[in-house]
C-alpha cells in the first residue's frame, strides 16, 4: 500500500510490470532537484515521452507532469547523462518483495545497471554490467555492505516471491513471531495484506508462524502476487493508494496504477516553509564561529587520541599486517595485494576496509575505521595521528586567545582586482617555472597535434611522460628548473587516471621529434616518433598543486608546488585518489574560498570558479591533501 510515506514492495510489483510493458525505452534526459527528486524522461515508439519519477526511499512510478527543475543540473544529475543519454533500457524489475527496482540500461555495447532503492533513507546507484558500484547520489558504509564507487552492490536476501516452497517452510519453522508479523516484516507483505493473506487461507493472525501452514500461505502469497502484476484494480482513498482492493474497497477509475500513484502523490514535495531568519550582529556571529571552531578542534583532539590509542592496544594484530603486507609489496603490486584480500574473508583481510596504493596504506577495523602505512612502524603510524594532536591543539590556543580579544570593527576598504588579459597559450595547460620560463601542455591528443607541429621549436624542450596517454609538453626556452617540468608532465599523463603514486619522464630536443612513422606503420592523431638518446627523470611523484594568484594580476594558477606556491596567496594539493574532476574542483573552489573573507569571496568570484579550476585539474580521480 502507497501512502505518503512510501510505497510497499507490492505496489513496485504492480509499477514494474506497467513500465516492462513500454519497452523499448531511451534515455532522452535526467533531472535533479535540491531534494533528491529525480526524473528520467524516457523516448518511446508508441508512448511518445515518458517519465519516471524517483524519489529515494519514497516512491518510484510514471508521471505526466514534470516538476520544476534547477535549470543548472547538479553534479549526479549530469554524470547519469554522461553514462547514460541515449542508452536503450533493456529492462525494469523489483529485486523480489524488496523496494529495490533495476533498471537496465543498454548504451554502446555497455550494458549498466541502475538501482534504486525505495527503503530507509534511499539511494540512486550506477553500476556496470558485473554489478560493481560506479557512483552512487549518496555514499554509505554500513555493516554488511558498503555503497561506495568500486565496491560491488549487495542485494538482500531471497524472499518468498522468488524461493521454493519447501524453503519457505523451512523459513516460517524457525520464526518465532506470530504469522501476521511474520508475513508482513519478514515476507515484505506490510500489514494490510498479510492480514488479507491470511482472511483468504483462514489462519488466525495469533498463530505462531511455525505452526501455520506453509503451503496454504506460499499459493495464496503467489495468486496475490500474479494478481498484481496481470489485472491491478487500483484503489485510492483518504489511507493510500492501493493495487488490489481488499474486502469492499471500491476501485477508481485509472487505467493504470502509476495514473493513480500520480494523483495521490504532489508533483513535487511539500517544501518547509523557511523560517524568518533572525539578524544576528557581526560580532556576535564571529563569537559564535569561533565557538563552532573551538568544538571541532576539540572533536578531532580527541579522535586523533583514540586512533593513536587503538594502535597500541591491537599493537599485536597491526604489527603483524604491517609485517606480512610491507613484505607481499616488494614482489606484488598493489592490485595483485587488493585482489587477494578480497578473497580472504576468514583471516586478516576481513579487518581491512579499504586500501590506498598510491600511499602504500590499508584503512583496519579496530572498532573504529584506522588508517594504516605498512611501509612504517606502529610507532611512526601513531606519529601521523599525534602530529594531527599537536596541531589541532596549537589552532584550539589560538581560537581561545582570540575569544579572549574584542571583535575589531569591520573595515570597508574595497581591494580592488585586476582581471588578466587572454594570452594565446591559455587555452592550453601552462605555467611559468621558477625562472620564468613558460611550459605548454595539451589537454587532448589535438592539442598534443597542434604543439608538436606547430609551436615546438628549435630552442625548446620536448617533454613527456612514459606512458599512454599523456600531455605533450613544450618548454619554450632553457630552464634549469627541469624537475619542475617532470613533475608537470608526470601529472597530466595516464598514469594519475590509473592512480599511480609516481611515473618515469623524459626529455628530447624538437629535432628527435617527428610525425613520419616507420615504414609499413601508422601514426594516430596525436601520436608521434622520439629518436635518439634521451633524458630520463624516473619515479617522478605525481601532484598538482592549484593556486589563486591575487597580484599583479588574478588568476588560478595550476603545476609543480614550488613554481605555483611561489606566485599564489592561496593554494591546495591535489594527488591521485576517487574524486572526479568536476567534483574535486568544486571541492578546490570551497577549500579556497574558506580562505578568503566574505568580501574578498565575493571580489573574486570573477577568477575563482570551479571552470577556471576545473581547466588544472588531472584527468581522473583525485583527492585534496590536508595542509
Amino acid at each position: 500500500m502507497a501512502t505518503m510515506q512510501g510505497m510497499s514492495g507490492l505496489d513496485l510489483i504492480t509499477v514494474t510490470d506497467e513500465i516492462t510493458r513500454l519497452l523499448p525505452l531511451w534515455v532522452h534526459k535526467v533531472y535533479l532537484d535540491e531534494n533528491r527528486l529525480c526524473i528520467f524522461r524516457l523516448n518511446s515508439k508508441n508512448q511518445g515521452k515518458v517519465n519516471i519519477l524517483i524519489e529515494p526511499g519514497r516512491r518510484f512510478h510514471c508521471v505526466s507532469t514534470l516538476p520544476e527543475m534547477p535549470q543548472i543540473p547538479p553534479a549526479f544529475a549530469m554524470f547519469l547523462r554522461k553514462y547514460l543519454a541515449g542508452g536503450r533500457v533493456d529492462g525494469i524489475r523489483q529485486q523480489g518483495l524488496q523496494r529495490t527496482v533495476i533498471i537496465d540500461i543498454r548504451k554502446s555495447e555497455q550494458l549498466f545497471h541502475l538501482i534504486v532503492e525505495v527503503f530507509d533513507d534511499g539511494n540512486i546507484i550506477l553500476c556496470g554490467e558485473d554489478m560493481t558500484i560506479i557512483q552512487p547520489l549518496t555514499r554509505h558504509r554500513f555493516k554488511d555492505r558498503d555503497v561506495l564507487p568500486g565496491a560491488v552492490y549487495v542485494f538482500g536476501q531471497p524472499d518468498v516471491s522468488s524461493i521454493p516452497v519447501e524453503e519457505f517452510a523451512e523459513r516460517l519453522s524457525t520464526d518465532d513471531r506470530d504469522i501476521v508479523r511474520s508475513l508482513a516484516v519478514g515476507s515484505f507483505l506490510g500489514g494490510r495484506y498479510a492480514e488479507y493473506i491470511l482472511s483468504v487461507t483462514g489462519i488466525d493472525k495469533k498463530t505462531l508462524a511455525k505452526e501455520a501452514d506453509a503451503p496454504a500461505l506460499y499459493t495464496a502469497i503467489h495468486n496475490l502476487l500474479e494478481k498484481a502484476r496481470t489485472s491491478p484494480t487500483p484503489v485510492l482513498d483518504k489511507n493510500g493508494c492501493h493495487p488490489i482492493p481488499v474486502g469492499d474497497e471500491k476501485p477508481g477509475s485509472f487505467d493504470s496504477f502509476n495514473a493513480a500513484l500520480a494523483a495521490f502523490y504532489p508533483v513535487a514535495p511539500p517544501v518547509k516553509k523557511q523560517e524568518e531568519k533572525i539578524r544576528v550582529s557581526r560580532e556576535d556571529r564571529i563569537r559564535h564561529q569561533q565557538e563552532e571552531a573551538i568544538v571541532k578542534f576539540e572533536k578531532n583532539i580527541t579522535r586523533n587520541e583514540e586512533l593513536a590509542a587503538l594502535l597500541y592496544e591491537e599493537y599485536g594484530f597491526v604489527s603483524e599486517i604491517i609485517t606480512t603486507l610491507s613484505k607481499a609489496a616488494e614482489t606484488r603490486s598493489w592490485q595483485e595485494i587488493e585482489a587477494i584480500l578480497k578473497k580472504d574473508t576468514s583471516g586478516a583481510g576481513k579487518k581491512i576496509i579499504r586500501i590506498f596504493p598510491a600511499e602504500a596504506a590499508v584503512e583496519l577495523d579496530l572498532g573504529r575505521p584506522v588508517k594504516v602505512f605498512v611501509h612504517e612502524t606502529i610507532d611512526q603510524n601513531a606519529g601521523r595521528y599525534y602530529d594531527q594532536v599537536k596541531k589541532f591543539k596549537k589552532k584550539l590556543a589560538g581560537a581561545k586567545a582570540a575569544m579572549e580579544r574584542e571583535v575589531q570593527q569591520a573595515r570597508t576598504r574595497k581591494v580592488q582586482y585586476q582581471r588578466p588579459k587572454k594570452r594565446w597559450f591559455d587555452r592550453f595547460r601552462w605555467f611559468y617555472t621558477s625562472d620564468q620560463v613558460l611550459v605548454i601542455g595539451g589537454r587532448d591528443a589535438g592539442q598534443n597535434e597542434e604543439l608538436i607541429r606547430k609551436y615546438l621549436e628549435g630552442g625548446d624542450t620536448f617533454v613527456h611522460a612514459d606512458v599512454h596517454g599523456a600531455s605533450v609538453v613544450v618548454v619554450k626556452g632553457k630552464t634549469k628548473d627541469m624537475d619542475e617540468v617532470a613533475r608537470f608532465a608526470a601529472a597530466y599523463s595516464g598514469a594519475w587516471r590509473a592512480g599511480f603514486a609516481s611515473a618515469d619522464v623524459y626529455a628530447a630536443r624538437p629535432d628527435q621529434v617527428s610525425k613520419t612513422a616507420e615504414s609499413g606503420e601508422y601514426l594516430s592523431r596525436g601520436s608521434f616518433v622520439v629518436r635518439g638518446e634521451r633524458q630520463w627523470f624516473h619515479d617522478v611523484p605525481l601532484e598538482v598543486v592549484i593556486g589563486l594568484q591575487k597580484a599583479p594580476q588574478t588568476r588560478i594558477l595550476g603545476g609543480p608546488a614550488s613554481a605555483v606556491t611561489k606566485s599564489c596567496d592561496l593554494f591546495v594539493t591535489l594527488r591521485p585518489g576517487t574524486f572526479e574532476p568536476n567534483d574535486i574542483a568544486k571541492k578546490v573552489v570551497r577549500a579556497l574560498r574558506e580562505k578568503l573573507s566574505a568580501d574578498e569571496q565575493k571580489a573574486l568570484k570573477f577568477a575563482l570558479n570551479t571552470e577556471a579550476v576545473a581547466a588544472f585539474v588531472p584527468p581522473g580521480g583525485s583527492d585534496l591533501v590536508e595542509g
